[in-house]
């Protein structure tokens, strides 16, 4: 399962965690191998490396691999000469499984999550912001990993924003894994040049969960104080739409209105906050007792008695 949804693939997802193996008729996503078009006909957008037409969008990542996905149920690939499918999966399960989110019609948002009690709480940011590493230390500290990396939010009839489990291991840097003591549950690397690497969180989220807040990360730099604060209606909009994973999807696939009405119902359903913190793993508990306490404030925690 990737973001709630089921999925069969030709080649191993690395990052993945395990589930039951499904056939290609009994998935929602298929991922399979093919000859791709270098080009689509009837293009009506395009960059560089990619072109949308009806609903097929082609990506080309250079020397690595091109794909067609169509649909928002399939991912068509072909790797280029001298690549491993174990080097172009990386691509297929980030930037390519993002694309056919937007084209199903979710919002998806460059964010990590975990569970507190009957809730998901995001932490979004761009990369380097500590998304991942945070919600490793949260998961240590007994809350269930949600998602890592990206985060597939669906708005359902009565204006709820639900989080979808994502299905992924964390990915973490080499430093942080020693720094918060994970070194037993470290997998394979990310990428071979990297150190980087998959991580098995203690405990997972298996079920959909309604959305209660959503926390910016940001370093705090004087005068910057550290802490939780909450931005107004306005620049809390702004916030989830520039968080939006690949924000260049959302204007080439026009989105812009999906993303405005999904801004409104994340604002008025769940709170908007900045989390701005020093970089320092020494903080961490410092950190975690400040949501703590929020989502006690929140109403998502009972009060200490």
């Amino acid at each position: 399962m990737v973001s709630g949804l089921s999925v069969a693939s030709e080649i191993p997802l690395p990052g993945l965690i395990p589930g039951d193996p499904l056939g290609p008729a009994a998935a929602q996503i298929v991922i399979r191998s093919g000859m791709v078009p270098p080009a689509l006909d009837n293009a009506a957008a395009g960059g560089p490396n990619w072109s949308i037409a009806d609903d097929r969008f082609l990506l080309d990542v250079p020397d690595i691999v091109r794909m067609l996905l169509t649909g928002g149920r399939e991912i068509l690939f072909e790797l280029q000469p001298g690549i491993s499918a174990r080097e172009a999966a990386i691509f297929l399960i980030s930037t390519g499984f993002g694309v056919l989110l937007h084209q199903r019609g979710r919002i998806v948002l460059h964010a990590s999550a975990v569970r507190v009690r009957d809730s998901a709480v995001l932490f979004c940011g761009p990369s380097g912001a500590g998304k991942s590493t945070l919600a490793a230390g949260l998961v240590d500290a007994g809350y269930d990993l949600v998602t890592d990396d990206f985060c597939g939010i669906s708005i359902r009839g009565d204006g709820v924003p639900w989080v979808e489990p994502d299905g992924r291991q964390l990915k973490l840097w080499q430093h942080a894994i020693e720094r918060l003591a994970l070194a037993e549950r470290r997998n394979a690397a990310v990428r071979p040049e990297l150190e980087k690497y998959y991580v098995e969180p203690r405990a997972a989220a298996a079920t959909a969960l309604p959305l209660a807040a959503v926390y910016v990360l940001a370093e705090a730099h004087p005068p910057q104080a550290p802490g939780i604060f909450q931005p107004n209606i306005v620049d809390g909009g702004l916030i989830v739409r520039n968080n939006a994973y690949r924000p260049a999807m959302v204007r080439r696939m026009d989105q812009a209105g999906l993303y405005f009405h999904a801004a409104a119902a994340i604002s008025a359903r769940a709170g908007i906050f900045t989390l701005a913190r020093e970089l320092n793993f020494s903080r961490f508990p410092e950190v975690i007792g400040w949501l703590e306490a929020h989502w006690r404030d929140l109403g998502l925690l009972e009060r200490a008695a």
